[in-house]
């Protein structure tokens, strides 16, 4: 294939609906429906589903985590198997994060500089330098489509003084990252690099760092460090006075989100992309996501149901199997209770996600919002009589 077969990176905007976006990503892979939630496979697996499962339930992209997979099996060693999409067998979008999140939260002996980050390994306690210039290099042997500036990302709430001191520090990285990005060749490949907006929950420093991304060339622009330990109306709240200073002709990213509420009322305020581990980590938990809200399969009450976890869900992990079925395997601590609760959660997330797809392209978008929300309100309360 030669640069010319390559589709390069871009968006477009479909519809709009008040702050909500209906639009299309298209990368060399393929094209990515906005919004859109993006399933974590974090060591290159979307944990307990296969692949094609993954595909068939609507994702039209999956994330993959740089820290992990520079520490094992490292990126050199799946640029020699031929690369990311090749090694997964996932022949769609990949999106890799920088990295930087886990170093902050997962790393021991952390030392933080102009130059980067030092860690040790929590795999092997090896000393590892992590700079804005090896997390791009990672990713691109990597050969994600879409890449990630490295950040760092404080926990919140935190002094005024520590978020400024970030995002400028942050905004440097920026720099760097772009500035690899390009002499890699990213571009030329079709692959996108996103920008990081942070400032804690200060308006100022937000919008500086938005204000301050936007000048350089990004090809899209995510919001970071949130939800990262901030009351839901603070993030909210966030949102509504950064995204409007984010550029309106790019994807807009809001980084390790979340909640179904999270994302309908982030899509409200303008947000393009979600990714979280919530759907997957919840299903290996014995938790189910529904359009009642969720259901507990730990719970004794579930021990003599026979009813489906939805029966009018086209996944047949929610419409085939009695919640008496998935209660005993919960309690029995079978494998098989994991890969079906995480195939219902990701099936209800990207249900969410096509009605909320589907409702700002009809002008439907506050009706679908109001409905959704009446639904989760009802509860997952048993059938009368």
């Amino acid at each position: 294939m030669t640069n010319n077969d390559i589709h390069p990176f871009s968006f477009r905007l479909i519809a709009t609906d008040g702050m909500a976006r209906r639009g299309e990503i298209r990368t060399p892979h393929g094209t990515v429906r906005t919004p859109a939630f993006m399933p974590v496979g974090t060591q290159a697996t979307v944990k307990a589903m296969y692949p094609d499962q993954v595909r068939e339930l609507g994702s039209d992209v999956v994330l993959g985590n740089t820290y992990h997979l520079m520490l094992r099996p490292t990126a050199e060693r799946v640029a020699r198997l031929g690369g990311l999409h090749k090694f997964m067998n996932w022949s769609h979008t990949i999106l890799t994060d920088s990295g930087g999140f886990q170093v902050m939260s997962l790393a021991q002996l952390r030392k933080l500089s102009e130059r980067g980050v030092t860690f040790q390994s929590h795999v092997d306690g090896q000393k590892i330098e992590m700079t804005p210039e090896r997390s791009v290099e990672i990713q691109q042997l990597l050969g994600s489509d879409i890449q990630m500036q490295l950040d760092e990302c404080i926990a919140l709430p935190a002094p005024r003084e520590e978020a400024e001191r970030a995002m400028h520090l942050s905004l440097r990285w920026a720099e760097r990252s772009r500035a690899q990005f390009e002499a890699m060749g990213g571009p030329g490949r079709g692959q996108a690099l996103y920008g990081i907006v942070q400032g804690g929950t200060d308006p100022e420093l937000r919008l500086a760092s938005a204000d301050a991304l936007s000048q350089m060339p990004f090809e899209g622009y995510s919001v970071g460090g949130l939800a990262v330990g901030e009351p839901q109306e603070v993030m909210l709240k966030t949102l509504e006075i950064t995204t409007p200073a984010m550029p309106v002709d790019k994807p807009r990213y809001l980084m390790g989100v979340g909640t179904p509420e999270d994302i309908l009322e982030s899509v409200a305020r303008g947000i393009d992309q979600f990714d979280c581990v919530l759907p997957t980590r919840a299903g290996r938990h014995g938790l189910a996501y529904t359009r009642y809200g969720k259901v507990n399969l730990k719970n004794a009450r579930h021990a003599d149901d026979p009813r489906p976890l939805d029966g009018k869900s086209p996944c047949e992990a929610s419409n085939r199997y009695s919640r008496a079925y998935l209660h005993h395997l919960v309690k029995a601590g079978e494998g098989l209770a994991a890969m079906l609760l995480t195939w219902n959660n990701l099936a209800y997330y990207q249900q969410l996600m096509q009605g909320i797809r589907d409702s700002i392209e009809a002008g439907t978008f506050e009706e679908f919002r109001a409905s959704t929300r009446a639904d989760w309100a009802r509860g997952d309360i048993p059938p009368i009589g």
